[in-house]
């Protein structure tokens, strides 16, 4: 409809509505622009190189790359939908059929996935390495072919340490790429460029997002490697919201706090646990005398609030244990406020290179609740796993407490968004992400 001055009609009106004097106010928190489509001033502004679309991201998602250089150290930062999507799109940009990746053993689970599974399917051939490899050792496998060497420190669920600095100057003088999982330190704990390594990928998921309700990744890098992250980022249409981008960016308020506060209660956890007569070992690389505890005070500032626990019992009866538990949650992911547990043999079985165990591994993640009530409820959980033992039952077996896992790796579920595990017998299947 047209207004009897002749000016616009409603509808109109409603969609372009008069901004004359409007500006945006500068707030503290993050600036959160949405929108697909980008309108450009003239037609001189087609086939520009600054954004001309919003998937790839404007004014949050900008913001969000900014922050994540400056804590990373990196020129380069891109986002993805999730962790496993930065890991997989990173691994993607820089490989070619051909290339072959050297995998640390205690890697994410899913990666291990994609890379036998989608890697092979383009013609990228893996091997894998303990992670107490010696660097000599590392370095007799390192070929003509080998392109990128994919590691996690600490490692995935028995956090293992590897000497990061070490391997990727061997890397660099062999012309290999190297690429850290660097969700445990959230960017703040270590900082991988600094050490050499080439791209340093987190889960957002976790500590930067921080509240268990948004999935997102990223991946960092500098110089050619970083270009290869752009040009690959582009090519597949990694893309993530504004909305999501705005609490990536608000959890970054409040990481360091919030991190340190997760790294003081584990570590208090952790030498609780360690005192418990039903606990066979504690894995906290920042607890002294842990495995990997020297690794880790070299190169780390701080820990997070990861601890696992190997149980003096049989696996069988650790469906006890975590039932005892209410303030942990029995579920995947951590980084969020809320502390969470998960058992952990049957994912171990995974690997190609652990000792057998037959006792419960159980890791755990330290929230942000009290932490004498945590600890209350461990003492609980201990108790019942105590009494499910059994009075006068041989839980000291006289084997050597290291690294636990077993020897065959089977059970993967190429084809659905899952991993089933192999469990203990007594025990059902473990549905993992």
């Amino acid at each position: 409809m047209i207004t009897e001055d002749g000016g616009k009609g409603e509808a109109t009106r409603m969609i372009h509505p008069v901004m004359d004097g409007e500006f945006a106010l500068r707030t503290a928190a993050p600036v959160l622009q949405r929108g697909t489509t980008v309108l450009l001033d003239d037609y001189g502004c087609f086939g520009r190189e600054a954004p001309t679309y919003g998937r790839g991201g404007l004014a949050t998602q900008a913001a969000l790359r900014r922050s994540l250089c400056e804590l990373e150290g990196g020129e380069v930062a891109e986002l993805y939908p999730s962790g496993l999507a930065a890991l997989s799109g990173a691994i993607l940009a820089v490989c070619r059929a051909g290339d072959e990746l050297l995998v640390c053993d205690t890697i994410y689970g899913p990666t291990r996935r994609f890379a036998e599974t989608t890697m092979a399917d383009y013609g990228v051939t893996v091997r894998y390495f303990p992670a107490d490899i010696t660097l000599d050792d590392l370095a007799a496998m390192l070929g003509d072919k080998t392109r990128l060497i994919v590691l996690e420190a600490p490692g995935s669920l028995t956090l293992d340490m590897l000497d990061i600095p070490g391997i990727a100057a061997l890397a660099r003088s062999r012309g290999v790429l190297t690429l850290v999982d660097n969700t445990y330190s959230a960017g703040v704990l270590f900082k991988p460029l600094a050490h050499g390594v080439d791209i340093s990928v987190q889960a957002l998921t976790k500590y930067v997002c921080g509240h268990s309700d948004v999935f997102m990744g990223s991946a960092v890098a500098s110089g050619e490697v970083g270009a290869l992250l752009r040009r690959g980022s582009r090519s597949m249409g990694w893309a993530v919201s504004s909305d999501d981008a705005y609490l990536a960016l608000r959890g970054m308020r409040t990481l360091h706090a919030r991190l340190a506060r997760h790294g003081e209660a584990a570590l208090e956890v952790a030498a609780w646990l360690r005192a418990q007569p039903m606990v066979r070992e504690v894995l906290c690389p920042q607890l002294p005398g842990a495995p990997g505890h020297n690794l880790f005070m070299r190169d780390y500032s701080a820990g997070n609030g990861l601890v696992t626990v190997v149980l003096d019992g049989p696996e069988s009866a650790e469906r006890v244990f975590l039932d005892a538990l209410s303030l942990f949650g029995l579920g995947f992911s951590w980084g969020g406020f809320e502390s969470l547990a998960i058992p952990c043999g049957g994912q171990i079985r995974q690997r190609s290179f652990a000792a057998d165990t037959t006792f419960p591994v159980i890791r755990l993640h330290v929230g942000l609740e009290d932490t004498a009530d945590l600890i209350r409820e461990l003492g609980d959980a201990l108790s019942a796993f105590a009494a499910a033992v059994g009075e006068g039952a041989q839980t000291g077996t006289g084997q050597p407490a290291g690294h636990v896992g077993a020897v065959a790796p089977s059970g993967n579920d190429a084809q659905g968004d899952s991993v089933i595990y192999p469990a203990a017998a007594d025990t059902p299947p473990i549905m993992g992400v």
